[in-house]
């Protein structure tokens, strides 16, 4: 599949490089970031960083590095995985603690969702996080998504079981 690449006001999200990986590996390694993902692991390795980085570019899904327009420096990562049978797509998205609260993931989030509704032509996007992330869904809500509901004790992160919230945005709603 060949990836794309987005740019919004700030970010340019963009395929992910092997030399991504001295920056990757203590963004997406930290204990913070992994805690609010389903399969980031902790601690998170060179290799680890490798092995992503190869199945990303030989997967199904567009799994995209967000880097700063300006300094063009790695904060992130976003991806889509699209259904075409269903015309759907899941969006996820992650970004390094010390680039936390600047409206990042709101920015990359949104231009995820801008294309697979544009150019993919997806008919819902929707995405979720754990109850332990509440600035996740308000970065969701952000973007127009709906809270569809709550799947108690849906997923198990380190041997604990969190609850699910999970978001829906229909076509007809983006605007």
């Amino acid at each position: 599949m060949i990836l794309p690449t987005l740019r919004t006001e700030r970010l340019l999200l963009r395929p992910f490089r092997r030399d991504d990986i001295p920056e990757l590996v203590p963004l997406i390694g930290a204990r913070e970031v992994a805690a609010t993902t389903r399969s980031i692991p902790h601690p998170y390795t060179a290799a680890d960083a490798e092995k992503f980085i190869s199945a990303s570019q030989e997967a199904a899904e567009i799994n995209l590095a967000i880097v700063r327009q300006g300094d063009l420096q790695l904060i992130g990562g976003g991806i889509l995985r699209p259904d075409t049978n269903d015309k759907h797509a899941e969006v996820g998205y992650w970004i390094g603690v010390p680039y936390w609260g600047n409206g990042f993931a709101t920015e990359a989030a949104r231009a995820l969702v801008q294309y697979a509704f544009e150019t993919l032509q997806m008919h819902r996007v929707y995405a979720f996080h754990t109850s332990n992330n509440p600035a996740s869904g308000q970065v969701l809500g952000k973007i127009g998504m709906k809270n569809e509901g709550k799947m108690r004790q849906h997923q198990r992160k380190w041997g604990e079981y969190q609850d699910v919230e999970f978001y829906g945005l229909l076509r007809e709603e983006w605007p």
